[in-house]
């Protein structure tokens, strides 16, 4: 626990009481409440945990009004570009950055336990062949601690690390046989000759008719948005993998949750409510008219894709991200797709216009993650799944973290009530 030599005093009628403040490593200072109520009587009040700290963590910083984003000390933008996923997988996991030796093991061992048991191709099919891949992965996932009970048990570190890895591992496999299923396609085995985004792209464009070859460009794309969308604090999903964690739930249960949390439009939907906004707009010529509606301050139409609640500046995802979008659409060309026409003349267009400059409504992750998955032949269904994908190692570093605390107590937060006060029952008869 970070040292407190500050303290702030609240006063309530004509008492007064100390509360201790907290100074991190960085952000901003924190107030000590956990004894108010005991004290004080009192709750705090605060609806979307906007100003609260329910926990302290070594994992990830964000600064929203600089624009960044660091693992582990690590800024996003040096890793995506000098890294690669599992790099940082382990980076997430164990606190550092791996030596050659170790990162060559952690790769193995995430390799080796990319197959998924063989019973799970029933489970699969026991779901109706439209059910939307998101609602597959939480069943599934949530099943895989019927089939792989030996690592189950929260309290044993070598059954915590082996539900780890398998995590990591199968998910990918997950993913794609969710997307071969509604798709009606055959699976497709992982490939241990692969590296993890390049599997993942032949499972999920394999047939067994011809094989699938990855392209680099689209490989190292793939990667990028996994690396960019590992970990991001304390949102709402992985405050869901904490709280479930917090009843002593196993691990393969605690990541369903976090996979369901990630299903909502408003967080994990994102990336697809941004493809589905350029679909509405159609063409080039139609941009102009929905500019001007975003600008307009008596319609309620926003740009999705612009802006983020947390950075008050560039999302330093973007930039990556951008960067992963122009070698995507210079390979495979925008000019028999409209979708990305529209994506491309869109960005240019808000970013020259001093509107979203001036309220910093530049293009964030989201934007250019659409435009990626969108021209690979993903459909808009996918793209939380392999949000899903990406985010299973930060949610699984945050309840390794949680798990070892010994300040770790179950989630049970307050409430405001404004309902009726205690009333006698009537009888039916008299209602």
């Amino acid at each position: 626990m970070a040292e407190t030599t500050k303290t702030a005093t609240l006063t309530i009628d004509d008492k007064s009481f100390e509360l201790p403040i907290y100074s991190p490593t960085a952000g901003p200072d924190v107030l000590d409440i956990r004894k108010l109520y005991a004290q004080a009587g009192v709750f705090t009040y605060d609806p979307g945990f906007t100003s609260t700290a329910a926990c302290d963590s070594t994992i990830t910083f964000i600064d929203g009004d600089l624009g960044e984003l660091l693992h582990r000390g690590y800024p996003i933008d040096q890793l995506a570009e000098k890294s690669h996923f599992l790099e940082v997988c382990y980076l997430l996991l164990y606190g550092e950055l791996p030596s050659g030796k170790q990162l060559e093991d952690f790769e193995n061992r995430v390799t080796n336990h990319t197959m998924l048991h063989e019973q799970m191709q029933n489970f699969f099919r026991g779901f109706r062949r439209d059910a939307h891949p998101m609602a597959v992965m939480v069943g599934v996932v949530g099943a895989m601690s019927a089939f792989y009970h030996d690592s189950t048990d929260i309290t044993d570190p070598w059954q915590r690390e082996v539900a780890s890895i398998r995590l990591i591992a199968k998910m990918p496999t997950i993913a794609a046989w969710a997307f071969k299923y509604h798709v009606g396609q055959p699976f497709v085995y992982p490939l241990n000759s692969l590296d993890y985004a390049s599997n993942f792209l032949r499972m999920c464009f394999a047939v067994p008719a011809e094989d699938y070859v990855v392209n680099p460009i689209l490989s190292r794309a793939m990667d990028r948005i996994f690396t960019l969308h590992a970990d991001h604090e304390q949102n709402a999903s992985t405050s869901t993998v904490r709280l479930a964690s917090s009843s002593g739930a196993n691990p393969f249960a605690c990541i369903a949750a976090g996979i369901a949390c990630l299903w909502g439009p408003a967080h994990g939907g994102a990336n697809q409510a941004c493809l589905e906004m350029l679909k509405e707009i159609g063409t080039p010529d139609r941009i102009p008219e929905f500019i001007a509606r975003a600008k307009d301050k008596n319609d309620p139409y926003r740009l999705m894709g612009f802006g983020h609640r947390v950075y008050k500046n560039f999302d330093p995802r973007a930039t990556v991200m951008k960067q992963s979008a122009d070698e995507v659409l210079d390979l495979l060309g925008v000019e028999n797709n409209p979708i990305l026409q529209v994506a491309k003349e869109l960005e240019a267009a808000a970013l020259a216009d001093p509107y979203f400059a001036d309220k910093k409504l530049f293009p964030n992750v989201d934007f250019y993650s659409g435009i990626i998955l969108e021209a690979m032949g993903f459909p808009t269904s996918m793209f939380t799944p392999i949000f899903a994908v990406a985010r299973t190692v930060g949610w699984i570093s945050q309840w390794k973290e949680q798990i070892s605390d010994p300040q770790l107590k179950i989630g049970r937060p307050r409430q405001l009530y404004l309902g009726a006060t205690a009333r006698n029952y009537t009888d039916i008869e008299t209602r």
